[in-house]
Formats: C-alpha cells, structure tokens, sequence
C-alpha cells in the first residue's frame, strides 16, 4: 500500500479509458488535475460524484483544470455508465488494481459484518508538477465537487 501524503510525487499510470483508448498521468503535465478515485460505476454516491463533476467540467476547464476519475470497473462499464448518464468526465479503468494501490486507495472495508477489498472513496488534487496538493479521503459527495472546484481554483 503506497504512503503518499502532500508534496508526494503522484504516481504514474497508463491505462485503457472510456470510448478506447489510453490515459497516462503524463497527458497531464504542466496542468492542474482533479484524480478522484471511486468504487463503482452506476451505483448511488458514484453516480452522484460522477454528475457532480460533470456538472462543473465547464468550471473546472475554464480554470485549466483537468478531471479524471477511475474505477476497477471495464471500459465496457465505463463506458455504459458514461451513456446512461450523459457524463463528460473522462474515465480510466484499472480491472489490474495496480494503480489503486500505487495511490493507497485499494482497502479493506466491512459492510454489514462483512469485510471486503475495495476502493475507498478518494480524490487528489495534482499540482502541474506531478506533486500531490490535496487529498480527500473517505468522500462524502454531497458538496464534493464543488469543494475539488474551489481548491483547485486556488492553486498557484
């Protein structure tokens, strides 16, 4: 599990996205990014996030700020999910876990008594240099985005 904490270089990746393709962190270069890490497409609070984040992509690019999010779900899913809900945010599929757990984010949780691996709820802001800024940790979504909005607006 990666101990990453503020000023921490952000680890790399390269990974299928939505639509076909790849996405890298080096795509990102010289630019703000917003990488927000969530469990699963279409279910209840992803959704939110997701909308959320869609619903300022004009914020968020006006200001230069890229958006990112990534799930262990397929590009097939991803995919879906993007149509069924008329999102614009792009989105990474990371089936192999290797960047989850590079970020820290691939954890162990309990529902209902019962313990399970899984993606804890998590963004991180990434300065234009590859260094961490901000990380949100266990998200709560209502408010989410809007708070991700404001503190990458002030970043310089």
């Amino acid at each position: 599990m990666a101990d990453l904490g503020i000023g921490s270089t952000a680890p790399d990746f390269d990974l299928p996205r939505d639509g076909g393709g790849r996405v890298k962190l080096v795509d990102f270069s010289g630019k703000p990014l917003v990488l927000f890490f969530y469990p699963k497409d279409d279910t209840s609070g992803c959704t939110a996030e997701s909308i959320a984040f869609t619903a300022l992509a004009p914020e968020f690019e006006k200001a230069g700020i890229a958006v990112l999010g990534m799930s262990p779900d397929s590009v097939k899913c991803h995919d879906r999910f993007i149509k069924k809900h008329s999102l614009s945010v792009v989105l990474a599929s990371d089936e192999e876990r290797t960047t989850l757990e590079a970020y820290g984010v691939w954890k162990q949780k309990s529902m209902y008594g019962r313990s399970y691996m899984g993606v804890e709820r998590t963004t991180f802001l990434i300065r234009p240099d590859g260094t961490i800024q901000t990380i949100w940790q266990k998200v709560k979504v209502p408010g989410h985005a809007e708070a991700v909005l404001v503190a990458a607006q002030n970043l310089r």
